[in-house]
């Protein structure tokens, strides 16, 4: 009886602290909502503007807004950047995350991984500003020592550099994804007589394989919202190409450059703001749900 009347006691401040993590929860909500209402809103008036076409906008190739007297509005340059610089930040990022993420889960002692991984953790800490005057400063002009054409600011030297931001990312979620799989699998391929690179290659990974992509969409999602580093090292040059070697800006960059101009509210270049950031966060969001989609289709289950 002493111990129900105790729990009575306990009920008000149980309700109360189960309200307050309510409140954090219907904040993190109508934040979300709000978000999305003022980039739908905004959006809608810059698509309805008698100056905008739609068609041009996914379209067109040009992408002018400020200019007075010849104004554009295609998104395709500033979504070429992107995409450019996003898949060359890939391609650095990948190999070595998966790379150093299968040597620390399987082949590191412990002592090698206590001491790798902080470093990694330091990486990450970086403030991407500071990589992207690494990036400006120390990187382009050792690229363009040896690559002919290359411009001052270019898309290789910012998505070489994102590559080394997203590595950390990569790394720390396939290490954990890798180190979940049982220990009982690799024995029974070792058991079968595989090689430790048969073990990794046909039992780790696929077993992992989940957490691998997830990491590795989320990593795609983090370099298509990076700023710093594309502000600093790719320019601000709206340019429909795939050459690495050019000047680009990216939809981040163009929306850091913009909002710090003098931009009259309800005209169609401070819209054109709205409607990036709406692009950009399409974009992040279908990442999002397809990072989510293959965890569930393609995660493993061990009793």
């Amino acid at each position: 009886m002493k111990s129900i009347g105790l729990a009575k006691k306990a009920r008000p401040q149980e309700e109360i602290v189960r309200f307050a993590l309510l409140a954090c929860a219907l904040i993190s909500i109508a934040t979300t909502i709000g978000v999305i209402y003022s980039l739908s809103v905004e959006t809608f008036q810059f698509f309805t503007h008698p100056a905008v076409s739609v068609k041009e906008f996914f379209t067109g190739r040009q992408w002018s807004p400020n200019f007075q007297n010849n104004q554009h509005f295609g998104i395709a340059p500033l979504v070429a950047g992107t995409l450019v610089i996003t898949g060359i930040a890939l391609l650095v990022g990948i190999p070595l995350g998966v790379g150093s993420a299968i040597y620390l889960s399987e082949f590191a002692s412990n002592r090698t991984r206590r001491i790798i991984m902080p470093i990694l953790e330091i990486l990450a800490g970086i403030p991407t500003v500071v990589l992207g005057f690494f990036a400006i400063f120390t990187l382009t002009p050792i690229l363009r020592s040896f690559i002919p054409g290359m411009e001052p600011t270019n898309a290789m030297s910012a998505g070489i550099i994102m590559g080394f931001m997203l590595l950390p990312t990569v790394s720390s979620i396939s290490v954990d994804s890798m180190r979940a799989v049982p220990q009982r699998l690799r024995e029974a391929a070792y058991g079968l007589g595989a090689t430790e690179a048969e073990v990794v290659m046909k039992v780790i990974v696929p077993a992992a394989l989940s957490g691998i992509v997830a990491a590795i969409i989320l990593a795609m999602s983090r370099a298509i919202g990076e700023t710093m580093i594309v502000v600093l090292a790719a320019g601000q040059k709206p340019n429909l190409s795939i050459d690495p070697r050019e000047t680009f800006q990216t939809m981040t960059a163009y929306i850091v450059s913009a909002a710090t101009g003098d931009l009259e509210p309800g005209t169609p270049p401070a819209l054109a703001l709205y409607a990036v950031g709406m692009m950009l966060f399409l974009i992040t969001l279908v990442l999002n749900i397809i990072s989510h989609y293959v965890v569930n289709r393609f995660s493993e289950k061990y009793d």
